[in-house]
């Protein structure tokens, strides 16, 4: 009998044929399926991810989809996703301002109420562990073309020395025509200041004294409060305040130059919040000094922060009027004068200088602001650092403080032109701050040209990028799927997983306690290669595990018990499983990250020694080197595998104890 097919096999030999057929039909299409799969297959494999590395999606119920614009980490492990409006004007309008807290450890998520709108403010970690947030959206661009009612800023003018003014929002103004114009915020005019003159005679005597009025100013925006061009205004003129009576109508008055149809620009908040970790809530704190849209927080060494740039309340870059805020007094206090454009990239040097790579977010004219440099707060002496290439395309470029921070070389990483600029580099340079005359000096270069790269500091001392787009916004489905990690010791790039997500404007990416790193965001112009269809904001949460989380675990590090706070300087003892293995030890302090700016970020090298069971690490003594605050210690091996890390406070000083108890329980008396 001959032979006779079973079944099965007809149906294989049906599929193979079809399956011919159609790459017979449609070759293009079957071999990128092809590859497809056998890409799903590489990644999987056990050898890859010990070279490579993988990445993962993290499950996202609906109702915590937001678009996360800040991310920081906070001493709980928790992260915080803050979104405001979202760069969403129909949100900013109904008032819906959005935050999520997301805990790595579960992947459970929870809504936090948020009492302002916080798209594109700034942060910076506090000593206590609370991250400062400050600044965020007034007021929405409206761009050319779009303008329908004429306006601009508005001085206004307190002539009253006994008395300060409060001009509600809505005040109007009223021009000599009688056109009326609408403040779009409350303004608050400080009291007029008195000056006293002292004249003497021709024979010497004192004359008696002559005093002089000298009026305080505030400034507002205003619209006109009518559309049409019978707002439009080119002439200098004085505005009556509407609803003032008597001495107060003639001591108060604003004076406006210009109020036009040109676009008018985002407008910055003055408030600032603390959020508690603990309580996970927002708590306000007192307003800065000057509204800010864009603003970078930097924390210094003595526990301040200070607040640079932002566009202010009526649209302008802040022209160089910075401020300190002192969480022990919540106040804010007058920094040092220097204008910056937008989000730069400010990081606290060994000494306390700060160091600005040039590296920016956008706002502020070409000309102005963008040359590196190093800032004396004491002095306000600024230095003024060379030597980048394609030092026009510093905008949406990438800077970190390169692990350890006692090393004190900064890097610079890709970038763009100015504004919505075409122009991307691969250029990368490092400045060395021990040098008599620090330049940067360029070294490797980045596999593509990109802007909105997102660099992240490991345990094993490599720095990790990831995404980013070769043209503004991710124009022209630019978004570049690849990511690689960077070692300083030999100046080399090499190749990681790519990434599933792309990443361009308004996209994170930061350090998980267990070494992974997290991603979020990315807020395209457009979908496609034509630009014919608008993007939507990014809403997946990518995390990858590098490759030393696929090391052979039993032969990972791992930190046990130990103290919760260590001082500067101090020296601090941790159980340890397998601590022969450990070679390293660092404290890596927590991102706070926004429009690819995180001067947090920071690998500080600590002292090691190791006994049976356990390792004992000393902390620099210099806060310069180590701000106060929250860190992560990781500790690790020969190959670079981390522990997970512990959380400790590093404080300046150890805290003051209590005073003693009496006998009876109450501190200082009898019991009652």
């Amino acid at each position: 009998m001959g032979y006779r097919p079973s079944e099965q096999f007809k149906k294989t030999l049906l599929g193979a044929g079809a399956a011919l057929l159609l790459v017979a039909l449609n070759a293009p299409a079957a071999l990128s399926f092809a590859e497809g799969k056998y890409h799903s297959y590489k990644i999987g494999q056990s050898s890859y991810r010990v070279q490579y590395g993988s990445w993962g999606l993290i499950g996202l119920p609906e109702e915590y989809r937001i678009n996360a614009m800040h991310a920081a980490l906070l001493h709980t492990g928790k992260v915080l996703l803050i979104a405001g409006s979202g760069n969403n004007q129909k949100n900013f309008d109904k008032g819906t301002f959005s935050t999520i807290l997301w805990d790595p450890k579960d992947d459970t998520f929870k809504k936090i109420p948020t009492p302002e709108d916080f798209f594109c403010s700034g942060h910076s970690q506090l000593p206590d562990g609370r991250l400062l947030v400050a600044g965020g959206t007034a007021r929405y661009e409206v761009l050319d073309g779009k303008v329908t009612r004429a306006g601009g800023r508005m001085r206004v003018k307190n002539e009253n020395p006994d008395k300060a003014v409060k001009l509600p929002k809505g005040t109007v103004f009223r021009s000599p025509s009688g056109v009326e114009y609408v403040s779009g915020s409350e303004v608050t005019v400080p009291k007029a200041t008195r000056r006293f003159e002292v004249t003497y005679g021709r024979g010497g005597q004192m004359m008696p004294w002559k005093t002089q009025v000298v009026a305080a100013e505030a400034r507002v925006f205003v619209e006109a409060a009518e559309e049409g061009a019978g707002g439009l205004t080119t002439q200098a003129a004085q505005y009556e305040v509407v609803g003032l009576t008597g001495k107060d109508a003639r001591d108060v008055y604003g004076l406006a130059e210009r109020l036009s149809a040109d676009k008018q620009d985002f407008q910055g908040i003055k408030s600032a919040y603390e959020f508690d970790p603990v309580a996970e809530k927002y708590v306000p704190v007192a307003p800065m000094r000057d509204a800010r849209w864009y603003p970078t927080l930097v924390g210094l060494a003595d526990g301040r922060v200070l607040a640079v740039s932002g566009l202010n309340d009526v649209g302008d870059v802040v022209p160089g009027d910075n401020e300190y805020y002192d969480p022990r007094t919540k106040n804010w206090a007058e920094g040092p004068f220097h204008y910056f454009p937008t989000y730069p990239a400010l990081f606290l040097t060994q000494g306390g200088e700060l160091l600005y790579t040039g590296s920016n977010a956008g706002y502020g004219p070409k000309d102005k602001g963008r040359e590196p440099g190093l800032w004396d707060l004491k002095t306000n002496r600024f230095r003024k650092v060379g030597g980048l290439a394609d030092p026009d395309q510093l905008e949406t470029s990438s800077s970190v403080l390169l692990p350890p921070a006692q090393a004190q070389k900064v890097m610079v990483l890709g970038g763009g032109g100015v504004g919505e600029s075409r122009l991307a580099t691969a250029r990368t340079a490092v400045v060395d701050l021990k040098e008599d005359n620090p330049v940067f000096r360029s070294t490797a270069r980045l596999p593509r040209a990109v802007r909105y790269l997102s660099s992240v500091l490991l345990p094993d001392d490599s720095v990790f990028t990831t995404g980013g787009s070769a043209d503004y916004r991710g124009r022209g489905a630019s978004d570049i799927h690849r990511a690689q990690f960077y070692y300083p010791r030999t100046d080399t790039f090499v190749t990681a997983a790519s990434p599933t997500v792309g990443r361009n404007y308004h996209s994170e990416a930061l350090l998980l306690p267990d070494g992974r790193v997290a991603t979020f965001g990315s807020d395209p112009l457009f979908a496609d290669k034509d630009n014919t269809r608008l993007g939507k904001f990014e809403h997946r949460l990518e995390v990858y595990t590098p490759p030393y989380l696929y090391r052979d675990p039993a032969l990972r590090p791992a930190l046990g018990k130990g103290p919760e706070e260590i001082v500067l300087g101090g020296r601090a003892t941790f159980g340890a499983a397998r601590a022969e293995r450990v070679q390293r030890a660092r404290l890596m302090r927590p991102s706070a990250v926004t429009h690819t700016t995180d001067v947090e970020q920071r690998s500080v090298e600590l002292g090691l020694e190791k006994t049976a069971g356990a390792v004992t690490v000393t902390v620099p003594a210099d806060p310069t080197l180590v701000p106060p605050g929250w860190y992560m210690l990781f500790v690790t091996d020969a190959d670079g595998t981390p522990s997970v890390a512990k959380w400790v406070r590093v404080r300046a000083q150890p805290p003051k104890a209590p005073p003693p108890e009496s006998r009876d329980g109450w501190m200082g008396g009898p019991a009652g």
